[in-house]
């Protein structure tokens, strides 16, 4: 009889489709936590971890070797973002507090000077608004706190950007964490070559090319007239861009003043942010990039 062979061949059908559809979901991975749901759960709260993470932090892989773009990862190496804040209050002042978890699964105390500070901590919302760039102090036993102030309701992702003492590689690791409200995103502002701040207008010259390196050149005037930014942390500048969708954090580093190299790994549609300094305060400017193709 010829019916168990059709079955079998049915279930073997069934058992591959099963199977491809697994491995889409891993390399798609989830862009987005919804902002009604927390970011963390309580096994990862008390913990500091997931199931998931847990894998990462004992070196156990489920995708391919190549390591993803920064900032999409609460857990990388061994070491783990622990949110010690969970949630934000729109319009409020907090101290949002955090910790380092190194390999060993304490609290990480020892850091390398990256960019004249231990530690970068950048909050944005997924849509990408209301950047900041902070710097927060570190106590004796590892926790991390920064005053923070969100303006909007909203999903945020928080960075913290580092690179533990004796380590040859930096790291950003990324959480959510969400001010509770109502949430209207904002589209994304179209790709533009100029950006105005506080009074300074801002020239980006330079394309981002997909899948290699870029150099972005930025020139900063003010009432017509060109402006030397004053130092800050280290350079003339700092950059941070951000991929639309994911909000994957992008390797930047200063060639030149306010000359950066970035590598972008992929297609789609970036936001910049520069920071400089002048007049003894720092502004940042804000740039879209990148075409969807």
């Amino acid at each position: 009889m010829r019916t168990p062979l059709k079955l079998g061949a049915f279930a073997a059908g069934l058992a591959a489709v099963f199977a491809a559809s697994l491995g889409a979901g891993h390399l798609t991975g989830p862009i987005a936590a919804p902002a009604s749901q927390p970011a963390h759960g309580p096994t990862e709260q008390a913990h500091g971890r997931t199931e998931t993470q847990q894998d990462e932090h004992n070196g156990q892989s489920h995708g391919n070797d190549a390591k993803p773009p920064g900032g999409l990862q609460i857990s990388q190496d061994g070491y783990t973002l622990v949110p010690l804040t969970t949630s934000l209050t729109a319009g409020t002042q907090q101290d949002f507090r955090f910790r380092i978890d190194g390999p060993d699964g304490t609290p990480l105390t020892r850091y390398s000077v990256e960019h004249e500070q231990e530690l970068h901590l950048i909050a944005v919302r997924r849509d990408l608004a209301g950047f900041q760039h902070v710097h927060p102090a570190r106590a004796q036993d590892g926790t991390w706190s920064v005053p923070l102030q969100v303006t909007q309701p909203g999903q945020y992702r928080v960075f913290a950007d580092f690179r533990p003492d004796g380590s040859e590689q930096g790291l950003t690791l990324g959480a959510d964490v969400a001010a509770a409200g109502d949430f209207r995103p904002q589209p994304l502002p179209p790709a533009a070559h100029t950006a105005t701040v506080d009074g300074y207008t801002v020239e980006l010259r330079g394309e981002l090319h997909p899948g290699g390196a870029s150099t972005l050149d930025f020139t900063v005037s003010r009432d017509g007239r060109p402006v030397d930014p004053e130092p800050y942390l280290g350079a003339q500048g700092h950059l941070v861009a951000l991929r639309d969708g994911d909000l994957a954090y992008l390797h930047v580093h200063p060639v030149k003043g306010t000359t950066f190299a970035a590598e972008v790994p992929s297609a789609g549609r970036y936001r910049l942010y520069l920071d400089f300094k002048h007049g003894g305060t720092v502004h940042t400017a804000e740039f879209t990039a990148g075409t969807d193709h």
